[in-house]
């Protein structure tokens, strides 16, 4: 694709087809993507594309899954026009020269050929430019005029068609146009040498668009080529293809992990910071999760392969950053509407500025009116418009890879520069999701006592602070019941039947359900909550027996994360399920100005809908199952990468390190990214704006016309590409 007005052409060709739609192109990467109900559409949308002079590289999309890093055709791609440039400009130079320098008299004493041979050697010379070098844009403009289309190539084909043709016929049949005894002047030169600056740069274009897929290429390259698996306990090599899941890999100090898995036996020291961002390593032992691609440091340990390829966390981060950049931002619908229409309007403009200076121009009008109709083609540049956006996507994303932070969608980056108000669920995403028993109140029992009864109805459940309680039951070698009648209530607590005897355990609202009398604890549990904990109280028989208080540490980066929100301009709410005071406390602790206390897990979509009501841009923060609802309501879902897979899944965006900074570092990302869209978008509609106007009033020789076009497409790549050099 040459420019933006192919997005535009493919997306129509394609979306025609039955079965087939949400067509969406990338100018940036070259890709489509489609939906379709079968698989046999695949060969219909080929030659739907190939009825449009383009050509769909199925082949690739095979290979890429295979061994992304052997596809190659980017590289096969820009050779292929480094080949025509060099060509074109190997005949271009003699035909510029002798054009340049054919008046004066020093060069006609050496040159010895009169005006129409030199002619006759311009028309040698300059054909096979035309004709090898331009074919790309001849070819596809032939195609496009059966579909009664116009794009880029079309602007170049006329323009560069228009001064070889007039030219040829000049050379060939002067009498036809001369005026008087001369000859008529010819353009050879204006017509190789625009095809040689449009091909540098295409070049140019072709070198900085691969630049911008960096950060899927620096992903690949983490796999190490081989790995070392441990059969019958012989070491033996293995190519990474050839691994199986339940292999039992052997790592050593310094190598790469190969794939995922658990750690069967020894330990080392993980350097992760390739995958999540974070520079510290990681201790691993034995159960110890490991991720493919990260780095062993100091120890030496065998592993389990648990995920290969797609299934795999690098795997998934390739395909999410993958999806990303081939998607589309809504501040590129502007840019694509305005592309659909732009050449076939520059295209009657340049027939308006010839049909002007034929008649207005006082003398030399046609020769005026022919350079100035092919300076309005040359100069019009819609590739500029339609790399502003993608390309931008492209590094944004891939630069968010890097540090961690999983982007989905061009969509979802757009959306987070445009967040206000940041909602924060506490549990894991404030705190580290590992709640523990710190304090223990007894009514008539032992405190052993209270824990077999609460630990053995908890250890059905599977919240944060059940398994708090069933591992500090564990540590006291409490005697486990098995619980019959098991029933949990959501943001209350539990009821079951243990030991023959009716148990309920939970908060203040589950206990007033059994109208359970609680002032006997009252300033116990107030001085507890007032510390950030969480008091849940536990019943048998319509009888208070104790009281359980329970501590989720803050995460040690979350206070700072929010200082930087705040300082950001975003207004930061808390969200839990915790008695208001252990809410204010906790909100106190980390400096949160605002909060939603005993907010049941149904109620948090509530909760965010409230504030949409009130004019807010939100952006909701969580990691577990009942955050999913307030995830897919809010305007932007951020998920810690450390939460469940659905909370992941019901994302726009995910943390892979897993603490609040991230947050931050992904909307200042957005921020920046945006800032570089409209500056892209901006020098676009003004070198278009400038450059044609300046092109019809002949104030622009084609051949600068031709250079500052294919700048412009460069300048474009050059800005988006200075985001990776910003500072997160």
């Amino acid at each position: 694709m040459t420019c933006a007005s192919c997005v535009t052409r493919v997306e129509k060709a394609l979306s025609k087809l039955d079965g087939i739609e949400n067509v969406s192109v990338n100018f940036a990467n070259e890709k489509v993507t489609f939906e379709s109900d079968n698989e046999v559409r695949l060969d219909e949308a080929k030659q739907a594309i190939e009825k449009h002079g383009y050509k769909l590289h199925t082949e690739v999309l095979q290979q890429e899954k295979k061994k992304p890093e052997n596809t190659g055709r980017p590289d096969e791609y820009y050779e292929k026009i480094k080949k025509d440039l060099l060509f074109s400009i190997l005949l271009t130079l003699p035909i510029f020269l002798i054009s340049m320098f054919r008046e004066f008299s020093w060069f006609t004493s050496v040159w010895h050929f009169n005006e129409d041979y030199t002619n006759k050697i311009l028309l040698i010379l300059t054909t096979p430019v035309i004709f090898v070098s331009g074919k790309r844009f001849y070819k596809v403009f032939w195609t496009n005029i059966k579909h009664f289309s116009f794009e880029m190539n079309s602007l170049v084909a006329i323009g560069t068609g228009a001064a070889y043709g007039y030219s040829t016929i000049a050379t060939l049949f002067p009498d036809w146009i001369a005026v008087g005894n001369n000859l008529p002047h010819v353009y050879f030169e204006t017509a190789a040498v625009i095809i040689v600056l449009i091909t540098m740069g295409k070049l140019l274009e072709v070198r900085a668009k691969n630049k911008t897929n960096g950060a899927i290429k620096k992903l690949i390259e983490l796999k190490p080529k081989e790995a070392t698996i441990l059969i019958d306990n012989v070491e033996k090599k293995v190519e990474l293809e050839s691994l199986k899941l339940g292999d039992l890999v052997v790592i050593k100090p310094g190598e790469r992990i190969p794939a995922d898995g658990i750690i069967d036996s020894g330990a080392s020291v993980v350097d992760e910071s390739m995958i999540t961002g974070e520079s510290i390593p990681v201790e691993k032992n034995v159960g110890s999760k490991i991720i493919g691609g990260t780095i062993n440091k100091n120890g030496s340990f065998n592993y389990k392969i648990t995920a290969l390829g797609d299934n795999s966390v690098l795997g998934q981060i390739i395909k999410i950053v993958e999806e990303a950049q081939g998607s589309k931002a809504p501040i590129q619908k502007l840019a694509d509407k305005v592309s659909s229409i732009f050449v076939p309007v520059v295209i009657i403009t340049a027939l308006l500025t010839f049909a002007a200076w034929i008649f207005f121009a006082e003398a030399n009008n046609f020769n005026v009116a022919l350079i100035n109709f092919i300076a309005v083609l040359i100069i019009a540049c819609p590739c500029a418009l339609g790399l502003a956006t993608p390309t931008a996507i492209m590094v944004g994303t891939g630069l968010g890879a890097q540090h961690g932070i999983l982007i989905k969608s061009g969509e979802s980056l757009e959306m987070a520069h445009k967040i206000d108000t940041i909602v924060l669920d506490k549990t894991g995403t404030i705190t580290e999701g590992n709640p523990a028993v710190t304090d223990v109140i007894t009514n008539g029992i032992t405190e052993k006592e209270l824990l077999s009864i609460a630990a053995s109805i908890e250890k059905k459940s599977e919240h944060p602070i059940a398994s708090a309680v069933v591992e500090y039951g564990e540590k006291l070698g409490v005697n486990f019941m098995e619980p019959e009648s098991f029933q949990s209530y959501s943001g209350f607590g539990i009821t079951a039947i243990v030991n023959g005897d009716m148990a309920a355990l939970g908060n203040e609202k589950l206990m007033e359900q059994f109208s359970i009398n609680l002032s006997a604890f009252s300033d116990k549990c107030n001085i507890l909550s007032a510390e950030g904990k969480t008091v849940i109280f536990c019943a048998v028989n319509g009888e208070l027996y104790g009281a359980l208080a329970v501590e989720d540490p803050i995460k040690d980066t979350s206070a700072e994360a929010i200082i930087k929100m705040k300082n950001s301009g975003l207004k930061v709410f808390m969200l839990t399920g915790d008695n208001k005071r252990t809410a204010e406390a906790i909100a106190r602790r980390i400096g949160v100005d605002d909060y939603f206390a005993e907010v049941l897990p149904h109620q948090k979509a509530e909760k965010v809908k409230e504030l949409q009501e009130q004019g807010k841009t939100v952006a909701m923060v969580g990691d577990g199952i009942n955050d999913s609802p307030a995830l897919v309501t809010a305007d932007l879902g951020i998920a810690i990468g450390t939460g469940t897979d659905i909370a992941i899944e019901s994302s726009d965006i995910t943390l892979v390190k897993g603490n609040l900074q991230s947050v931050v570092t992904a909307i200042e990302l957005s921020r920046k990214t945006i800032r570089s869209i409209k500056q892209n978008l901006f020098w676009a509609f003004v070198y278009n704006s400038i450059g044609i106007p300046f092109a019809a009033l002949g104030l622009l020789n084609p051949m600068i016309a031709a250079l500052a076009m294919s700048l412009s497409s460069v300048s474009v790549i050059s800005n988006s590409l200075r985001l990776k050099r910003v500072k997160l």
